[in-house]
């Protein structure tokens, strides 16, 4: 089989030699590439694979097109939005995520977003600097708050342990697990859990039930001092009107590490623009732990395909 991996997987050279042996060994070949934007560049690099790996790259339904030999296409991330899966699986092609690799990453990054957000650590930290007191920036308690998730897939369920650990009560919107019960959660529609969340966490996949789910309407049902924390995807919010709630003092605060496109985001985006905002460059699902762990997992994804034992299967 020809495997191309089109992007890195920030993992260092010894673990990839490791874990790419077997496969040369077995008379795999397997070639690896820094990931390019270039169109006709992706093409000429995944034109003759059988097996494609890349991350969070988008995958143009014209580099699939001229894919002819392609069987399987193993992605090194949870979400697969940002691959024409459905046009592959009309080829027949298989696809696989590598869910599960984030949890602990995504799940620590939001309680550090919202810790930072109710104890104004940003703030802070300039007021430390600039030589100046905690006047005018006491913050707030997590213990005791309301936390309302749209989610609970494993990273929303992590999210749901942890702030219990700080003894909040937690709600989960009832719209994409309507069946799923949990001990110590509470399902509501979207606009109740609003309603009576002091701090709303976002962990739902991008689909068109969720593509601006958080909108002007639904911002309008958070209290306004209540914070919105999105390490989900981008288009789950309406950033304008994100943007517009935040100018107006309609809601306390938001961390956002998820924009329409990936990073870097551009100057004039709205969010650049807001006060009350903590913004990251999509860094939920990376650290040096969790990169490993993705590793691990698409080329046991990729072992198991080439065994004819296909798992995670999107």
């Amino acid at each position: 089989m020809n495997i191309v991996l089109l992007e890195s997987l920030s993992i260092d050279q010894t673990l990839m030699d490791t874990l790419t042996a077997p496969l040369k060994a077995s008379g795999h070949s397997f070639t690896a590439y820094p990931r390019t934007d270039d169109l006709n560049e992706q093409i000429a690099r995944a034109a003759d694979a059988d097996v494609l790996m890349l991350a969070n790259m988008p995958l143009r339904p014209e580099v699939l097109d001229a894919c002819t030999h392609l069987k399987y296409i193993n992605i090194a991330f949870t979400g697969v939005d940002h691959v024409p899966v459905a046009q592959a699986k009309a080829r027949g092609i298989l696809v696989s995520n590598a869910s599960g690799y984030s949890t602990e990453s995504v799940a620590e990054l939001t309680i550090g977003m919202i810790l930072s957000l109710l104890r104004r650590i940003p703030q802070a930290h300039d007021r430390c600097k600039n030589g100046q007191t905690k006047d005018g920036i006491v913050g707030f308690e997590l213990a005791g708050k309301t936390v309302g998730i749209v989610g609970t897939g494993a990273i929303g369920m992590r999210c749901a342990k942890l702030c219990q650990a700080f003894g909040c009560r937690i709600l989960a919107y009832n719209g994409f697990h309507p069946d799923k019960t949990s001990e110590g959660i509470t399902y509501l529609p979207l606009y109740e859990m609003l309603e009576q969340s002091d701090i709303v966490l976002l962990h739902c996949p991008l689909t068109e039930q969720s593509r601006n789910l958080i909108d002007a309407r639904a911002l309008s049902h958070m209290k306004p001092s209540a914070l919105l924390i999105n390490t989900a995807r981008g288009p789950v919010v309406d950033s304008q009107a994100l943007a517009d709630a935040l100018n107006s003092g309609r809601l306390a605060g938001a961390g956002i590490d998820v924009f329409e496109t990936e990073p870097p985001i551009p100057a004039s985006h709205p969010l650049c623009h807001c006060k009350n905002i903590l913004l990251t460059p999509h860094v939920a699902f990376a650290t040096a732990e969790s990169m490993k762990l993705r590793a691990q997992i698409v080329f046991d994804n990729l072992n198991h395909f080439l065994d004819g034992t296909p798992v995670n299967l999107v």
